[in-house]
């Protein structure tokens, strides 16, 4: 079987009020607060286009290798639902603002983060329209309320070809779109506020025969729910067939407890949705330094080229040049831009420490991501800042406390009790022995000790040492070079 994977994906433009009106945009206002005469379709209100949402789809169509379209249309798409007063929605069916670009995205092979490859689905379009209200059902009264806050806030439809085939490859794509949002600014793209929704279109056919009947799994609203209910839709599909049954052209929903997708509705009759111009908007006029007037007012037009030179760098140049100037490894470049503001605390540490870049790395992906994570904290929140981390490294960098000593001190540190890495390694006596002489008689004491070990060694089993170097490592509470202390055994045997 060959799973076939589209995308349709609405994101919330990041904006201070709506598409077509002045009403505030805020996350979590009292219901029914931000709605001006035009949200709640008042009898003789018009739209008036916002420039902001205009200039966030550009760049957004920009940083996707899109086509703008100088010229694009507004359409009405009619349906009859509570949380939609004026009974249509505004949209751009018929020309869009951004057509034919691509997104190139990676993945890991086989859960190996050494292994990646990259892959690129195409954009079919992104198209500007307003969003709808929201309906709250309250079963125990048999009533739904309607909150108004959220219709007309400007949305950026993205819809992807199908050029997916699995659950990881649509979590991977809809990631990278998400970073690339977040750093144009044009979304803030919050999937646990609503801003960034996903509807997935599957289908499984066999290899050269036609696309199959495929199904749509609507609003789902976080990439680790998307990965599953891609593949667990693809599995429904493959049983239902080679069980004989048929596959319906319906919507369902996925359900995250049960980790199953469930029907809505069926689609069998096309919604007709009677598509027509929107007339109170005229044709969405563009430019480009070409085209631009002399005497046109700047003000009054969005100009390609000037946002074009604007772009900041996208998340794919950023994770280059992490590798070319840090020498570090391209995966560990993922990891520093997936988690929001890794990047800057990362290179912060390196500044302010003489530890080599790869060497930090180690300690910020294994050990600090490995305690925010436990924790379940943002990097932002992390009570170890990187001037500490850096402090801490340094001593580590020349050899005035081991790397055991190293991660006790971070693990004070994480307390939060304000403490220096230097206050805590003397009060815990953390510091490496530099008296030589003491060293030497620890090693030969343990060398009594352990007749058998040595007699190993002596015979040509090299690995025993190791057993004698954490012995001595035990025995100074790990204030022992390891590298020192592996010489003088040597030397003593």
């Amino acid at each position: 079987w060959v799973p076939v994977v589209g995308l349709e994906i609405h994101a919330q433009i990041s904006s201070n009020s709506k598409l077509f009106s002045g009403s505030q945009v805020q996350f979590a206002a009292p219901p029914n607060s931000l709605v001006s005469f035009f949200d709640a379709s008042l009898p003789g209100t018009l739209p008036v286009l916002n420039r902001r949402c205009v200039e966030a789809a550009v760049m957004t169509g920009l940083a996707l290798n899109c086509s703008i379209n100088k010229k694009s249309l507004f359409d009405r798409k009619h349906y009859f639902y509570a949380d939609l007063p004026a009974g249509y929605q505004i949209t751009q069916q018929r020309v869009p603002i951004a057509v034919n670009g691509s997104l190139s995205y990676s993945l890991c092979v086989d859960n190996k983060m050494s292994q990646m490859v990259t892959k690129t689905v195409r954009i079919k379009q992104i198209q500007l329209e307003q969003d709808s209200g929201k309906s709250l059902h309250d079963d125990t009264r048999s009533q739904t309320l309607v909150d108004l806050n959220r219709a007309g806030v400007g949305l950026m439809e993205v819809v992807m070809e199908p050029d997916m085939s699995c659950g990881e490859e649509a979590a991977a794509a809809v990631r990278e779109l998400q970073l690339i949002l977040q750093t144009l600014g044009s979304s803030q793209a919050v999937m646990a506020e609503g801003q960034l929704r996903v509807d997935a279109n599957i289908s499984v056919h066999h290899p050269g025969e036609p696309y199959g009947v495929r199904t749509e799994v609507k609003n789902i609203n976080s990439i680790r729910f998307l990965a599953k209910a891609v593949d667990y839709e693809i599995q429904r599909q493959i049983e239902e067939l080679e069980n004989g049954g048929t596959i319906l052209n319906e919507t369902r929903a996925f359900d995250s407890k049960l980790g199953c997708t469930i029907p809505m509705r069926d689609k069998e009759g096309k919604q007709d949705y009677r598509f027509m111009p929107e007339p109170n908007l005229p044709p969405l006029i563009l430019y480009d330094a070409k085209s631009l007037p002399a005497n046109m007012n700047h003000q009054q037009v969005v100009n390609i080229d000037w946002i074009h030179e604007r772009l900041p760098d996208l998340p794919s140049v950023k994770r280059a040049k992490l590798v070319e100037r840090y020498g570090i490894l391209p995966e560990h470049s993922f990891t520093l831009l997936n988690e929001d503001g890794l990047t800057e605390f990362f290179e912060n540490v390196v500044k302010q420490t003489q530890m080599k870049p790869k060497k930090v790395i180690g300690w910020i992906l294994k050990d600090l991501l490995g305690y925010l994570k436990q924790h379940s904290l943002t990097v932002k929140e992390s009570p170890v800042s990187s001037f500490l981390l850096a402090d801490l490294l340094n001593l580590l960098e020349k050899k005035e406390i081991s790397s055991t000593a190293a991660k006790q001190v971070l693990a004070e540190l994480w307390k939060g009790e304000g403490k220096t890495p230097l206050e805590i390694v003397k009060e815990k006596k953390l510091e490496l022995i530099q008296d030589q002489k003491e060293l030497e008689q620890i090693c030969q004491a343990v060398i009594d000790g352990q007749e058998n070990e040595v007699r190993a060694i002596k015979a040509g089993n090299r690995k025993v040492l190791n057993k004698l170097i954490g012995l001595v490592q035990r025995e100074t509470q790990g204030r022992s070079n390891p590298v020192l202390v592996k010489q003088l055994l040597e030397k003593k045997l």
